[in-house]
């Protein structure tokens, strides 16, 4: 029986996939694994019981991903889950964007006791006049899940479309309508495109990535979405760039007090998911994880550990070995199983950075003291038995 906890409310159309050899437990001390969507794990002190977490979403910042890794805590993310969800609001905000709708939203709000409202409508519809996203570059930084989504459906809309991400996969390339142009440099999509949208994650060195030099290279007029993270745009020098008409508009999904309600800014209060269909993906994505890592030991969208996949077990006994990615490792492993008298039936070993993850089938039941062995070797942060 595995029992696993939610740090978060999971929707119903996920944890209804969880067989009967599951049970839900209100403390986190007797999880077996958990569920979280925008719970603050940082500051919280993980049992050791607990031998994976499933993020149902794509960013992981609220994880201790160091503190997992060094305990062998498998961390999931559920990529393109909710890609469609943020596609659309991205699509929205090229929109609103273009044409000043929630300035006319807003104007109207304003005059709704005047008993002429539609003519005097008609004599104010030209402030808000705006311009059409047919025929208008856009440069898309960052081709995976979403961005790739983005370039389709705006190409379809008939904009002109670069993409630049030099780490694209091989899925997401295939993915790719035929119309995109692939950039070689962020400069080409700086110096090109009327609209820019950034997908790409927050990372040492993705951190303000768009910042004053960046500002300097775009068009005039430009309009600038961010529906990635907030950090990725030095905001400080956006609104020098706002200021002096550089970048028309900017869109973003991340709330602060630089940005809300200033002029110039379209803020959405963290949106991009938050549909009842993502959700829902994210969920079944999650829950679905969690299962074959449990059950099978196998690993898919790790963010701290390798993609291992070893299908079902088959044979007599599974074990996994989570540790750090040191020479001499596997050659320890196979000595102690050896010298128990255990056979390995099969055996993988895959590494991701610093950490390594190993499943080795056996044609016999490992003892505890040869499990025990296992976990004593300098490296080894968790061995599990899986069947």
């Amino acid at each position: 029986m595995y029992q696993y906890h939610c740090l978060n409310p999971i929707s119903d159309k996920g944890l209804n996939l969880f067989t009967e050899d599951y049970r839900l437990t209100d403390k986190l001390d007797n999880a077996d694994a958990v569920l979280v969507r925008s719970a603050k794990m940082n500051d919280m002190d993980i049992p050791k019981n607990v031998a994976a977490i499933a993020r149902a979403g794509a960013g992981v910042n609220n994880i201790p991903i160091k503190e997992c890794s060094e305990h062998g805590v498998v961390v999931f993310n559920t990529p393109g889950a909710n890609a469609n969800g943020v596609k659309e609001l991205v699509l929205a905000g090229m929109l609103l964007a273009s044409r000043d709708i929630v300035g006319g939203i807003e104007w109207v709000a304003k005059q709704k006791d005047r008993e002429d409202i539609d003519k005097l409508a008609e004599k104010q519809k030209k402030q808000f006049a705006g311009c059409e996203i047919s025929g208008k570059k856009l440069g898309i930084i960052g081709l995976g899940a979403i961005g790739a989504l983005v370039a389709n459906a705006a190409s379809s809309l008939g904009m002109e479309v670069y993409g630049y991400d030099p780490y694209i996969s091989i899925d997401a390339a295939w993915n790719l309508s035929r119309t995109i142009r692939h950039s070689r440099s962020l400069d080409e999509i700086y110096t090109k495109c009327d609209y820019i949208t950034i997908h790409v994650p927050l990372l040492d060195s993705t951190k303000q990535m768009i910042n004053q030099e960046a500002f300097d290279k775009m068009k005039e007029g430009v309009v600038l979405l961010n529906f990635a993270r907030d950090l990725l745009v030095d905001e400080e020098a956006l609104i020098q760039a706002l200021e002096s008409g550089k970048v028309k508009k900017y869109v973003t999904d991340f709330a602060n007090p630089l940005v809300a309600g200033r002029e110039g800014i379209l803020v959405t209060p963290h949106l991009g998911a938050s549909t009842e269909e993502s959700e829902e993906n994210c969920a079944e994505m999650a829950v679905k994880e969690l299962r074959n890592f449990l059950e099978n030991g196998n690993i898919k969208n790790s963010v701290n550990f390798p993609a291992c996949d070893m299908g079902i077990c088959v044979a007599v006994g599974r074990i996994s070995i989570t540790h750090r990615n040191i020479p001499n490792m596997i050659s320890q492993f196979t000595r102690i199983l050896g010298d128990e008298g255990v056979n390995i039936a099969d055996m993988t070993n895959k590494s991701k950075g610093e950490y390594a993850y190993t499943l080795i089938d056996l044609e016999s039941t490992a003892s505890r003291e040869a499990l025990d062995a296992l976990a004593a070797v300098e490296g080894v942060s968790r061995v599990r038995v899986v069947k």
